[in-house]
């Protein structure tokens, strides 16, 4: 007898695959967005893969543990005002770029870009291990200019770890630490290098305050790369499992490229040795901003 295989609804289809992109934009495993959201793996991955009609408290669950609202998993955040509904209708069928320079034009209109002084803070975004704080220390001393990295600041604020702030306080404690952080390197260092955490891109009001202030570039590397940097670093754990490192790299890199790709400069690290990356990043760099000699 033929089994009937029951084709699967386009709108879950859809809202799975939301679920996916949002877990990867923030670095999330199944696991821990099920333990969060306190439904069962076997559950979430139903859901990630178009397989399950949640109910709307699961839904609740889950967009809470993503740190989203409900309507942006659903696939909607523009229903608060008729104000949004018009811009949404105007602004559905631009591309990427227009949108871009709409939302640096609207940055220029309410005052909060600068570029003379944006040009002055250079902020390094990326994977771990794509070279931040090595060449972020290089170029600062370069130039004479401050270097912090932003990861030391957020565990000053709280008194603890990274891990620590995670594992006591949660993921949207560390954003808001993670914020508070980058809101005081911009007030209070006029020249800076900035070496960001890697899913600092996850939160789009902090990416967008350091898209403002900071002249932004998006270091790459190849997955391979990233990984034998952490362990050279001392970090071995993402070792034990290459090739399920490799692959979960992959994915959180999937979700979060698109916010990364709107630094303004785009640099690859594991094309050259360190010494020439330096040198070719340093001569971007000036090429295109104002640095001192």
């Amino acid at each position: 007898m033929t089994e009937v295989v029951e084709a699967k609804n386009p709108f879950l289809i859809a809202l799975g695959e939301r679920v996916r992109g949002l877990r990867a934009r923030r670095g999330l495993t199944r696991k821990a967005v099920a333990v969060a959201a306190n439904v069962s793996e076997r559950h979430l991955a139903s859901l990630e893969y178009g397989e399950g009609n949640a109910s709307i408290l699961v839904l609740l669950q889950v967009a809470g543990a993503l740190q989203c609202s409900l309507t942006e998993l659903i696939g909607d955040v523009t229903t608060s005002s008729p104000e949004w509904l018009l811009l949404r209708e105007m602004l559905s069928t631009r591309s990427d770029a227009d949108l871009r320079r709409v939302r640096e034009q609207v940055s220029v209109l309410f005052g909060t870009t600068q570029e003379a002084a944006r040009t002055n803070r250079i902020a390094l975004i990326g994977l771990r291990g794509a070279g931040k704080t090595t060449l972020g220390q290089r170029l600062a001393k370069d130039l004479g200019y401050a270097f912090i990295e932003l990861s030391r600041e957020i565990e000053k604020f709280a008194g603890c770890s990274i891990s620590e702030i995670h594992n006591l306080y949660g993921t949207n404690a560390y954003r808001r630490y993670e914020r508070r952080a980058l809101e005081e390197a911009i007030q209070i260092y006029p020249e800076v290098i900035i070496a960001t955490p890697g899913g600092l891109v996850s939160d789009s009001a902090t990416l967008n305050e350091m898209l403002s202030h900071c002249y932004t570039v998006w270091l790459q590397a190849k997955p391979e790369e990233h990984l034998s940097r952490v362990a050279a670093q001392g970090d071995m754990r993402p070792m034990a499992g290459s090739a399920e490192a490799i692959e979960d790299l992959k994915l959180i890199l999937e979700g979060r490229s698109a916010f990364y790709a709107k630094a303004d400069m785009t640099f690859d690290t594991s094309a050259q040795p360190l010494e020439e990356s330096f040198q070719l990043l340093r001569a971007r760099l000036r090429a295109v901003i104002n640095l001192p000699l």
